[in-house]
């Protein structure tokens, strides 16, 4: 029994502990915290309303797309997987963005918040990446 009463001791212990643990976990990025890394890294081509209308828009071929389209032109679902993949470069291979449009995988570094990305499966994706994924997702018309 001594064994039992250990386990029950170490459980009464190390609850707290873990309740603490779950406390400490970084929140999920606001819209608000990824309007303010669009306005840093977007807007000059996008505009700050997102509406492909910034001020270096006029200089670009193609042309910067409106961002408030996205889910629209994507029959009413926003692509979340597809978005992350255009901001961070993976799908640069794609002539349709341009050759203008940069890659900010290693601008959007940093502690990695999970984000479901459309299939039901949460994935690790950093932080300023998911903040303007969710900044980009509350524009939608």
């Amino acid at each position: 029994m001594p064994a039992l009463r250990d386990l029950r001791l170490a459980a009464l212990v190390l609850a707290p502990a873990g309740l603490v643990a779950c406390a400490a976990m970084t929140a999920m990025p606001e819209p608000s915290e990824g309007a303010a890394l669009f306005a840093e890294n977007c807007a000059g081509c996008h505009g700050s309303g997102g509406r492909g209308d910034g001020p270096l828009a006029g200089d670009l071929t193609p042309p910067p797309p409106d961002l408030t389209t996205i889910s629209a032109r994507s029959g009413g679902t926003f692509p979340r997987a597809e978005v992350l993949s255009t901001i961070d470069g993976y799908t640069r291979g794609d002539k349709a963005q341009g050759p203008d449009m940069p890659e900010f995988g290693l601008l959007l570094r940093g502690e990695t918040v999970p984000v479901d990305t459309g299939d039901g499966i949460m994935s690790p994706v950093p932080r300023p990446l998911a903040a303007i994924l969710f900044h980009l997702e509350s524009i939608q018309k």
